[in-house]
C-alpha cells in the first residue's frame, strides 16, 4: 500500500472519530520525515472555536511536538481539500507538501474554488496533491450530510392530529440495534404519516433483503439477521409497518386495514426502487408480504419464509391464531417484551425492553389492537381475495427460489400451518426446522441468515 494511502486511511479514521461527535468528518495527520507526530480532528462545535479545523489542530500539535513553529520538513494528510483559513496556516508554516482526499466545490483553497498554493508572490511554495482515497473521504462526508438533512426532515414533519409519534428517546441505545433511521412520509398512501425504515448496504448490491416484521414486533426483530447480510456486501431494508416501530401511529384501530398496509408497502418498494429482492416475512410480514411480488414479480428474485401463512378467506384459520386473538382481545394492554421473552428465555431484560419501546402507552398501541382481527377469515374479508390470487401467483407463476425456516416451538403459525404453504409455494425445498424457536424465529436469526446465504448464492 502507498505512503500516501497508509497516512489518509489513518486521517479518515479521525475523521470517522469526528461524525460521531457530531463535528463534519474532516481528520488530518501530520508527518514529520516520514513519522507520524500530530493528528487533528475537526471540533468548531464542541470546542466552540471557529478556527479548530482539523488541519488547524494538527499544526499545533505538531508544532509543539517539535518546538518550532516552523514545519518545513512535514507534510500534511487531510481528508478534505482545505479552506482558505487552513490553507493560509499551512503556507505560514511552510509545509513542505500538503495532500488531500476529497475536494471541496465550495470552500476548497486548493483549486476548486480559488488556489492559494499556486500564488507565486508568497514567500513560500507548498506542493499539493489531491485525489488521495477521494472516493472514501467523500463518500464519509456525503453520509453525515445526508444524516443531517434527514434528521432536519425529521424534525419539520409535523405528526398528524390523528396520529402520535413514539419520542426518540424511547430509542436510544438499543441493544444490538445501531442502524440510522430513515422516514418517508410522501407516499400517497401515507397522506402524511411518516413510515420509518433501515436501510443499509450499498444500493447497487447484488442481493437486497425486504425484511417486513410482523405483531407485535418491529424491525428490531432482524437485528440478529441484519449484520450477516451486509457482511455478505448486500444491501438490507427493514420498514416499520405503520402503527409499530418509529413509525407514525393512528390513534384510532380503525385506519387500519389489510388493503391499506399493502398499498403502502407497493408504494414503499416503488419509491426505492428496489430490485433483485430477497423477500423475508413473517407473521403479519408474511399475510402482507406474500401478496407483494405478483404486483412486481421483476422486483423479486428470492423468498425466506418465516411463521406466517396465506390468509385466503377459505379456510379455517388455525386454532393456536383463534387463542392468540381471543388473549389480545382479554388483555389488549399485554407488555410486548414479556411476550417476546416468554418463548425466548436467553434475551435480555434490555432486549425485551427494545421491544416495548415503540409503545409507552395505550395511545400508542391502537396497532397492536387493531391486527388481530384484521387478519381475514372469511371470503370476502378484506384481504382474502388478494391472498387468493397470491397463493395461485406462488402455485403457478413464482419462478424464484425459496427457504422456509420454521420455528418449531410456535403454538401459533407452527409447523402444521406451514407444511401446507410449503406445498403452495412451487419450488420450496424441505424446511429448515428451527427445533428451539418459537413464533418470533428471527430471535435465532443469526444461523437462519447464513444459511439463507448459502441456498441463495449467486446462479
Amino acid at each position: 500500500m502507498a505512503t500516501e494511502t497508509v497516512f489518509m486511511e489513518q486521517a479518515l479514521a479521525l475523521a470517522r472519530q469526528a461524525a460521531e461527535a457530531g463535528e463534519v468528518p474532516v481528520g488530518a495527520v501530520l508527518v514529520h520525515q516520514g513519522v507520524v507526530i500530530a493528528t487533528g480532528h475537526n471540533a468548531p462545535i464542541v470546542s466552540q472555536d471557529p478556527t479548530a479545523h482539523a488541519e488547524i489542530r494538527a499544526l499545533r500539535a505538531g508544532a509543539a511536538r517539535l518546538g518550532n513553529y516552523r514545519l518545513e520538513d512535514c507534510e500534511l494528510y487531510v481528508t478534505l481539500e482545505p479552506c482558505p483559513m487552513c490553507a493560509g496556516a499551512l503556507l505560514h508554516a511552510r509545509l513542505k507538501r500538503v495532500v488531500f482526499g476529497a475536494p471541496d466545490p465550495k470552500t476548497g483553497a486548493a483549486g476548486s474554488v480559488l488556489d492559494l498554493f499556486a500564488q507565486s508572490q508568497l514567500n513560500h511554495q507548498t506542493a499539493v496533491q489531491g485525489g488521495v482515497l477521494a472516493q472514501e473521504c467523500g463518500a464519509l462526508l456525503q453520509d453525515f450530510f445526508q444524516r443531517k438533512r434527514e434528521a432536519q426532515r425529521r424534525l419539520s414533519q409535523p405528526v398528524r392530529e390523528d396520529a402520535v409519534r413514539t419520542p426518540d428517546a424511547c430509542f436510544v441505545d438499543l441493544p444490538a440495534y445501531p442502524w440510522a433511521p430513515h422516514y418517508l412520509s410522501d407516499l400517497p398512501a401515507l397522506a402524511g404519516l411518516r413510515l420509518h425504515y433501515l436501510d443499509e448496504g450499498p444500493h447497487d448490491a447484488p442481493m437486497t433483503w425486504l425484511c417486513l416484521h410482523g405483531n407485535p414486533s418491529w424491525s428490531y426483530l432482524y437485528r440478529k439477521m441484519v449484520p450477516v447480510f451486509l457482511a455478505a456486501g448486500n444491501r438490507v431494508v427493514a420498514p416499520d409497518l405503520i402503527g409499530f416501530g418509529r413509525s407514525d401511529k393512528p390513534k384510532r384501530e380503525s385506519a387500519h386495514s389489510f388493503s391499506w398496509h399493502r398499498q403502502v408497502l407497493l408504494e414503499f418498494v416503488e419509491r426505492l426502487d428496489l430490485s433483485n429482492i430477497v423477500l423475508v416475512v413473517q407473521d403479519w410480514g408474511g399475510l402482507l408480504g406474500l401478496t407483494l411480488p405478483m404486483a412486481a414479480p421483476q422486483r423479486y428474485q428470492d423468498l425466506l419464509v418465516m411463521n406466517t401463512l396465506l390468509a385466503t378467506g377459505d379456510q379455517p384459520l388455525p386454532a393456536g391464531f383463534l387463542a392468540w386473538r381471543e388473549m389480545c382481545a382479554k388483555k389488549p394492554d399485554y407488555s410486548v417484551g414479556r411476550l417476546l421473552s416468554r418463548g425466548n428465555p436467553l434475551m435480555t431484560q434490555q432486549e425485551a425492553a427494545a421491544y416495548d419501546a415503540p409503545f409507552p402507552d395505550r395511545g400508542h398501541r391502537a396497532a397492536l389492537r387493531a391486527f388481530p382481527p384484521m387478519v381475514p377469515d372469511t371470503p370476502d374479508a378484506d384481504g382474502a381475495a388478494i391472498s387468493r390470487q397470491a397463493r395461485d401467483f406462488w402455485q403457478q407463476q413464482w419462478q424464484g427460489r425459496c427457504l422456509m425456516a420454521v420455528g418449531m416451538q410456535d403454538p401459533v403459525l407452527g409447523w402444521p400451518v406451514m407444511q401446507p404453504l410449503q406445498q403452495t409455494i412451487r419450488g420450496c425445498p424441505e424446511p429448515m426446522r428451527v427445533e428451539r424457536a418459537g413464533h418470533f424465529v428471527q430471535e435465532q436469526g443469526e444461523a437462519i441468515a447464513q444459511a439463507a446465504l448459502r441456498h441463495f448464492s449467486p446462479r
